[in-house]
């Protein structure tokens, strides 16, 4: 007689599972990957059509796809550079060639603050190919440049801000028009200094050390605007994002334009201005002169300017469009062909004209718009309002702001 050996009874909930394996599973697994609809990108504006215009409509970028989404690869983070506690002397590189002076150090010293790098170059402590240079030079491949020692400021904790520097933080939240992980566009008040000068203690480079992270990372300055000139001041909040947009403003990937009030009609309505232009030192100040090609110090501009809307001719709201950008190159180009810009202390030049009542005597100029490429794909696309001084001037005259712009037809070069 043969014996049957039982296994033991397994628990119930065990038997279950077993059940539910041979059956097949239904339900679906749970995923890590995102849907497409939603990943989204930046806001902000980007030309999807061939031969968009400057007023088309927002878009968004392109999501990816959710089986092209693979899990992030972290790369090993390299230390920032040591910064140089005795003389060294570097050779620039051909990725470093045609860059300025300021802008090399602060892309072989991360957190270098620009006070720090305007007071070894106008000292003279800095050297290119042993003689002293400005902060505006531009190097070249193979340049042998020679760093004294620096100093790197403290970078703040994260959330240790004094009352003040908590109130410099709220200013700068107030002025941002368009922000993403790697770019911020402010809107710059008239008055407000974008760098420091003599006598200067407050500007929106200073400013931006309240931003500064705990690692020392800080936004930077791509660019500039005078400081009675409002509006869109692009900023880079990542060593990356730097790098690529300061060169789209090198290679005029940039555009940008600007509004302005002037003195008179200007004739023919839309038109291109061309000069040679250098720096004229007095005792008191400098401007930009129109100069002769070959002079020292002279560099080519280009300006095209469009006539939107007129005021009894004595007015004209001007949109411009730089195609180099100059020192003071919209001021003095305006100034050059007899329609200065309103409230201009340094090139108006226009006698016996007395300003319409109800006009403040300001810098009648904004950075109205700029549209440049992303740093990590599409456009930023960005649009500044008129100043208070600026809007209650159109106000008083009578000129439509929504009016179209024709300064959008103007041929890039």
């Amino acid at each position: 007689m043969s014996r049957r050996f039982r296994k033991p009874l397994e628990k119930k909930s065990v038997r279950t599972a077993k059940k539910g394996e041979k059956r097949g599973d239904k339900r679906a697994k749970p995923s890590f990957a995102k849907k497409a609809s939603d990943k989204r990108g930046p806001t902000q504006r980007a030309f999807d059509k061939p031969g968009a215009r400057f007023g088309d409509q927002k878009s968004r970028r392109p999501a990816k796809a959710a089986h092209d989404m693979v899990p992030e690869v972290r790369e090993e983070k390299k230390p920032a550079p040591l910064l140089p506690t005795k003389v060294q002397t570097v050779v620039v590189t051909a990725d470093e060639n045609n860059m300025r002076v300021d802008r090399f150090l602060e892309a072989r010293f991360p957190g270098l603050s620009f006070s720090h790098i305007q007071r070894i170059v106008r000292k003279g402590e800095l050297r290119v190919n042993g003689k002293r240079a400005d902060s505006k030079d531009r190097l070249e491949e193979g340049d042998s440049v020679r760093i004294p020692p620096l100093k790197l400021d403290a970078p703040k904790i994260g959330g240790h801000l004094s009352e003040a520097e908590a109130k410099t933080l709220e200013e700068l939240q107030k002025m941002i028009l368009f922000e993403d992980a790697d770019v911020m566009v402010l809107n710059k008040p008239a008055g407000l200094a974008v760098q420091g000068g003599s006598g200067l203690t407050r500007h929106v480079d200073q400013m931006l050390e309240v931003m500064r992270d705990a690692k020392g990372q800080r936004p930077r300055l791509v660019h500039r605007l005078d400081r009675e000139t409002s509006g869109c001041l692009l900023i880079a909040k990542t060593r990356f994002a730097a790098s690529v947009l300061t060169g789209s403003f090198r290679h005029r990937s940039a555009r940008k334009i600007y509004w302005a009030l002037v003195a008179g009609v200007p004739k023919p309505k839309q038109g291109r201005i061309s000069t040679y232009l250098a720096k004229e030192e007095n005792e008191e100040d400098s401007i930009m002169r129109v100069a002769a090609h070959g002079d020292e110090g002279a560099a080519h501009a280009v300006t095209y300017y469009a006539v939107v809307e007129t005021s009894a001719q004595k007015l004209a709201w001007v949109s411009l469009k730089p195609v180099t950008g100059r020192t003071h190159q919209l001021r003095a180009h305006m100034a050059h062909i007899d329609h200065a810009i309103v409230g201009d202390p340094k090139y108006f030049n226009k006698e016996n004209w007395q300003l319409p009542g109800g006009l403040q005597n300001r810098l009648h100029l904004l950075a109205r718009r700029i549209v440049i490429p992303h740093p990590r794909g599409g456009l930023i696309d960005v649009t500044a309002p008129l100043p208070p001084h600026m809007l209650q001037s159109w106000n008083l005259l009578g000129l439509e702001a929504g009016r179209f712009d024709p300064i959008e037809d103007a041929p890039e070069e």
